[in-house]
């Protein structure tokens, strides 16, 4: 079960790591052009967030079968078992929150700059955040 579980995560997470690139990418793209806010531009933003919340969901249940996930909780000594088991799943927590708060205030905004600047900025700072915590070395293998 682990296995299958950590195979589905590392697939979402390149589905989640490029739509969220391209959707910040478009939004900052519809920022400087000022070009209007179509339904593309919606459906990719929504799209990435929905990718994101069920990546979000696998990793979390991947984070409690996992035996570098809670089991590993108190080793803060070890910087692999403290990136696997606080760092990476707090980091992305975090920056899901980011992302969502950014799909939440584009949607108040009136003005079509107004909704890619929110998308640009949240989506954007997501992704750094995420990509400061990956487990590079986990990827590689």
């Amino acid at each position: 079960m682990y296995e299958t579980i950590q195979s589905v995560h590392s697939i979402l997470a390149y589905a989640a790591l490029g739509l969220l690139l391209l959707a910040s990418i478009n939004a900052i793209f519809g920022l400087t052009s000022k070009k209007l806010f179509t339904d593309k531009d919606l459906r990719l933003s929504l799209f990435t967030l929905i990718i994101c919340h069920i990546q979000l969901l696998v990793g979390l249940i991947l984070y409690f079968v996992s035996p570098l996930g809670s089991a590993q909780l108190g080793n803060m000594k070890d910087a692999a078992m403290r990136l696997t088991s606080l760092e990476h799943p707090l980091i992305n927590i975090i920056a899901l929150a980011l992302i969502t708060i950014g799909w939440s205030k584009h949607k108040k905004e009136e003005s079509n700059n107004g909704k890619f600047k929110k998308i640009a900025v949240f989506y954007t700072l997501g992704l750094i955040l995420i990509l400061s915590r990956l487990p590079w070395a986990n990827w590689f293998n």
